[in-house]
């Protein structure tokens, strides 16, 4: 008779829990849920739900990963803006410190443990303040933005970001700065300008996509090598307020507002390989916009937060990307 030990050379492990990180093809058996299991490969990208926020809020800032993740700031019923900060284990959210000064369209990049917020809005005048968290508190260096504004883009990390876009006192801004951990230096501007853009990567490889225009949503995708902007091809849905996660060369959209005006709020995902853009099958369980917040990359991402046809969310979807191994039982039926 074959055997699986005959087939492959080896017997099935059995293991009281999982293996992780898991290869494609990988068979074992759960002797504590006694289930014989297997490591398969996703050929679409996935969303389940996570633990809600505390806060429901929309235009709120994000930063870390998938299981260790920070959200801080935005705009909450009832009042114009937050400070709160909450942090992720990759189950549930809890308080952290904080932020010094409340404001919503706020900016973020880094990790739950080494974050920077920078800009946003008070509910009148936009904000140049600059904020860095230490996994506790959030102080305030002496540097400010060059340009006060709200929903501009976002990439890179504490020590060294970029701030893109958004919506200054004179309109939309195409304006460009750089972070170098202490001090923002202003840098070549965008090629279009507009706010509530999602956007990811690093300092150097930045990508920035869909936003608000005069007029409408866009699907207008803009490519940064450290130096300047390059329009690259654009995404299949015209967006704003949408999430973006990943790098230049594997991104993530999800979600947005499909129009300018109104709840015309979208579930919508879409696959950035560095050259195009595709429609994945799977939508975000729950179709939100205006400042929804993402973070984490093209195979393991979170997004959190936003706004709904009538108020402000607090779910969050796990994004499992595609080709990504992932646990699945075996059974007889």
């Amino acid at each position: 008779m074959t055997t699986y030990k005959g087939i492959n050379g080896f017997a099935v492990q059995s293991v009281a829990t999982d293996p992780s990180p898991l290869d494609e093809g990988q068979v074992w058996y759960n002797n504590a849920s006694y289930a014989f299991k297997l490591a398969s490969v996703t050929t679409a990208g996935t969303w389940a739900s996570g633990g809600n926020l505390s806060t429901a809020r929309n235009r709120l800032g994000g930063a870390g990963t998938q299981t260790a993740g920070l959200a801080f700031g935005g705009a909450v019923p009832g009042t114009i803006t937050t400070a709160a900060t909450e942090e992720y284990d990759g189950t549930s959210w809890s308080p952290g410190g904080n932020l010094g000064t409340s404001r919503y369209g706020v900016s973020g990049t880094g990790t739950q443990t080494a974050a920077l917020a920078f800009g946003g809005g008070q509910g009148g005048p936009t904000t140049n303040s600059t904020e860095l968290y230490n996994g506790t508190s959030w102080t305030s260096p002496p540097a400010i933005l060059n340009t006060e504004r709200v929903d501009m883009g976002e990439a890179g990390n504490q020590t060294a970001s970029l701030g893109f876009g958004g919506y200054a006192s004179t309109g939309r801004t195409t304006a460009t700065e750089s972070w170098n951990g202490s001090t923002w230096t202003n840098v070549n501007s965008m090629n279009t300008a507009r706010n509530n853009l999602a956007s990811c990567g690093t300092q150097t490889a930045a990508l920035g996509y869909g936003g608000a225009l005069p007029g409408s949503s866009s699907t207008d995708t803009e490519a940064w090598n450290g130096t300047s902007w390059t329009t690259v091809t654009s995404m299949g849905t015209a967006r704003r307020g949408g999430a973006g996660f990943g790098i230049q060369t594997a991104a993530v959209a999800a979600g947005g507002n499909t129009n300018l005006t109104g709840p015309s709020v979208t579930g919508i995902t879409e696959i950035y390989n560095g050259s195009t853009w595709s429609a994945n099958p799977n939508s975000l369980s729950t179709a939100r916009g205006n400042g929804v917040a993402g973070t984490g990359t093209q195979a393991s991402g979170l997004v959190f937060g936003g706004f709904l046809a009538t108020q402000a969310s607090a779910a969050t979807e796990e994004w499992t990307g595609p080709g990504t191994a992932q646990t699945q039982t075996i059974t007889t039926s």
